[in-house]
């Protein structure tokens, strides 16, 4: 039987979850065909990182509570997707009030489908963009069709707690998908690793 928590079989890696703290809010806004994958890492930041939450995307139905969010003067709110003429990129910069927090929003789909959410939500449209120049070239393999230079969205998580000067954490979570990674395979397999 499956773990409840990580649904592996064979291969449990609750035991090696770390659990994370970061100065940002993170909101995966998530298209419903990533709810029931087993290949979708953003679950391993929102079993690591108490500030990390899911807001199902829906083209007629924005998510009312991260659109409350996004008015509440509380929070400085980056969308993390790459820039066009439009929408440039702009440096991730920290409050300097100290009642003011980061929300950071991942865009939790394909990458096709990630383009679609932008482009069928204008609301999206108006908050500052973030584009993460990876260091290194993505590890996932787990899904046919991947493009040179994206990330998943937990390599997407940890270059971001890069840039907020938080690599202990970075490196934990980084750590914790490697271990994903690799027991997904065995794990699939029927096999203990």
């Amino acid at each position: 039987m499956a773990c409840q928590r990580c649904g592996f079989q064979f291969n449990c890696i609750c035991a090696v979850e770390p659990q994370l703290q970061s100065v940002a809010d993170f909101v995966l806004l998530t298209h419903p065909r990533e709810c029931n994958k087993d290949t979708n890492t953003g679950v391993l930041m929102t079993r690591t990182l108490p500030s990390c939450r899911v807001e199902m995307w829906h083209r007629t139905q924005p998510p009312q509570a991260l659109l409350d969010q996004l008015k509440n003067p509380h929070y400085q709110a980056w969308l993390v997707f790459p820039s066009d003429e439009q929408h440039p990129a702009l440096p991730l910069t920290l409050p300097t009030a100290t009642d003011t927090k980061i929300l950071l929003i991942i865009l939790d789909a394909t990458w096709q489908e990630a383009r679609k959410i932008v482009r069928k939500s204008p609301w999206l449209n108006q908050l500052p963009r973030i584009a993460i120049t990876p260091q290194h070239t993505s590890s996932y393999a787990l899904r046919r069709n991947q493009q040179p230079g994206h990330l998943c969205t937990c390599e997407v998580g940890i270059e971001l707690l890069n840039l907020m000067h938080e690599p202990q954490a970075a490196q934990q979570l980084q750590t914790y998908f490697e271990h994903f990674i690799h027991t997904y395979h065995a794990d699939k397999s029927g096999h203990a690793k």
